[in-house]
């Protein structure tokens, strides 16, 4: 038997939007595959990118740092970047950290959902 991957990354790709949906642990240990699998959409500018972190267990510093950096190049290209269902322990450690104000869903992204359902 395989041991159960501690991280994973699943991504849908749409005209006009990019959810990757993140589960399990990010830290150190699997920076450089989220990095290397997001990288490729993070200077997409026609399309929004949204991360979910519904099934998103734990993130350490490396992981915060990863998602700060995210936002940093989203804005400079002033390309649409967004967070969405983050759990409330992980919620707790962005408003500890202080990253709350700078992350919240994208306009329309509640909409996707409908359709979705």
């Amino acid at each position: 038997m395989y041991p159960e991957k501690k991280f994973n990354i699943y991504k849908e790709v749409m005209a006009d939007e990019i959810v990757v949906y993140l589960s399990g642990e990010l830290d150190l240990s699997v920076a450089a595959e989220m990095r290397s699998d997001l990288e490729p959409f993070i200077n997409q500018t026609k399309r929004a990118l949204t991360l979910n972190l519904k099934d998103l267990k734990y993130i350490d510093s490396t992981g915060i740092g990863i998602l700060v950096s995210i936002l940093k190049t989203r804005d400079a290209l002033q390309a649409p970047f967004g967070v969405e269902e983050i759990p409330p322990k992980i919620n707790r450690l962005f408003d500890i950290t202080g990253i709350s104000q700078y992350i919240h869903p994208i306009e329309g992204s509640s909409e996707r959902k409908e359709e979705i359902i």
